[in-house]
């Protein structure tokens, strides 16, 4: 960031957006609002005239579209961007569009003028202005990538299970890592950081890119190989064994670590559930969330793994992770792949 205090520029074309944004950030500590757009031309022409260190960015606007200013922004000088859409499929799907190019960020316009709900929003705006300020630039110009896909094999170790908590920068992250795992691989359980609306559509677009087959975990679902298992966005996702199976189960508990679902309440599920038969891998995002399960998983004898800071867009969680001392591998993205299955050697060579 170019000071201490985070410069934004609002592109919206809607008055009563513009303002509400506005509001939202006004009174927040550290948060600067240098300028406002009305259109996605008006907006890349301010962008570089002031050079703000944070842009939210409406997703839907007549002309060129926040989808089209955003790719201008990551061909040319690119920064951190929070979008702004509405709570609609078109909405979700322009949304994780622009996550895979390279927004950081997203917020959900306000349904009503109810002022629990505006107060969410407001809550929201600035988490997510001050997520996108602590993202990793290089991230942004230069994405990770997986190159290698991990060798299809005719067994895998029995009972194995990988369960992944991840939070900002996780939809473009998981959209880059999961399509590396073969049809047969052990199950992955996912806790994301996403508004319950996106869930659906980020499911299926990720079972278009994936051998594995995606989808939103049910109450029930039988956990199996071959299957990836995501948590919706307004429930937590635990696992539970029930004799030689595991299955899924789904609560509306309240928020730990300040989320619903959790990757501490995740994690803890696969350790009383799977223990030292599962590998638990931290990624990108904001936050602490999966420090306080990940000790729980080492204690049961888990395989244990954290991104590393160059690859994390928001090196926030897996940091937190790393600091427990219970993180058995730092790793890369493109990495990451190979150090799940090297977790299922190491589970391997465990006497028993």
């Amino acid at each position: 960031m170019s000071s201490s205090v985070i410069r934004v520029l609002i592109v919206d074309d809607s008055v009563f957006m513009r303002s509400m944004l506005r509001s939202a950030m006004e009174k927040a500590e550290g948060i600067e609002v240098i300028g406002t757009a009305q259109n996605g031309r008006e907006g890349l022409k301010k962008i570089d005239e002031l050079k703000p260190d944070v842009v939210t960015l409406d997703v839907e606007m007549p002309g060129l579209d926040g989808l089209g200013v955003l790719e201008e922004v990551m061909k040319g000088h690119p920064l951190p961007i929070v979008m702004v859409s509405t709570k609609t499929q078109a909405g979700a799907e322009a949304t994780l569009k622009a996550l895979e190019l390279g927004a950081v960020d997203y917020v959900a316009k306000p349904l009503g003028e109810k002022s629990a709900t505006l107060g969410r929003f407001r809550e929201s705006v600035v988490r997510a202005v001050r997520t996108a300020a602590e993202s990793n630039r290089s991230t942004l110009s230069d994405r990770p990538k997986v190159s290698q896909r991990v060798k299809a094999a005719s067994a895998y170790p029995k009972d194995i299970l990988v369960a992944i908590g991840i939070s900002a920068g996780g939809p473009a992250t998981l959209h880059e890592l999961l399509p590396a795992f073969p049809p047969t691989f052990p199950p992955i359980v996912i806790t994301q950081h996403m508004p319950a609306d996106f869930v659906p559509s980020f499911a299926k677009r990720l079972n278009e890119v994936c051998q594995m087959a995606v989808k939103m975990a049910a109450i029930n679902d039988h956990i199996v190989p071959g299957q990836i298992l995501i948590a919706p966005g307004d429930r937590h996702l635990r696992v539970m064994r029930q004799g030689q199976k595991l299955l899924a189960t789904l609560d509306d508990g309240p928020k730990v670590a300040g989320f619903r679902p959790s990757v501490d309440v995740l994690f803890e599920s696969v350790a009383g559930a799977a223990g030292d038969r599962s590998v638990a891998v931290v990624m990108t995002g904001m936050g602490f969330d999966g420090s306080a399960g990940i000790k729980i998983l080492k204690e049961k004898g888990a395989y244990t793994v954290s991104q590393d800071r160059e690859t994390s867009i928001v090196y926030g969680m897996p940091k937190a992770a790393f600091e427990t001392g219970c993180v058995d591998c730092v790793s890369s993205l493109g990495d990451i792949p190979s150090s799940i299955t090297s977790g299922f050697d190491a589970l391997a060579a465990i006497p028993r």
